[in-house]
């Protein structure tokens, strides 16, 4: 019974299937770990849950202001900007 199944889930159609799933559950895993380690407003062992609510701005921004925000900050908000401002301008 195990060969049939697996020949029916492991075709090759079924492969792009397979890494967008890997692909969602790898972000999905990237932002959980994320958030677990690093935001200021998350805490997982008790003795830091006992200092309640801190008012803590200058970690939060720094959690927020990530590198890649920043890097994109500046930067507009096109995936291939050459190719837009070539069909866009067609004088140049």
């Amino acid at each position: 019974m195990a060969p049939a199944a697996a020949n029916r889930w492991l075709r090759p159609e079924v492969y792009p299937l397979f890494a967008a799933v890997g692909a969602a559950v790898g972000i999905c895993g990237f932002q959980l770990i994320r958030n677990i380690c690093i935001n200021p407003e998350v805490r997982v062992n008790k003795a830091s849950r006992v200092a309640g609510v801190l008012e803590n701005f200058s970690e939060g921004e720094k959690y927020a202001e990530h590198s890649l925000r920043k890097f994109v900050r500046g930067r507009s908000p096109e995936i291939m900007p050459s190719l837009n401002s070539f069909f866009s301008n067609p004088s140049n």
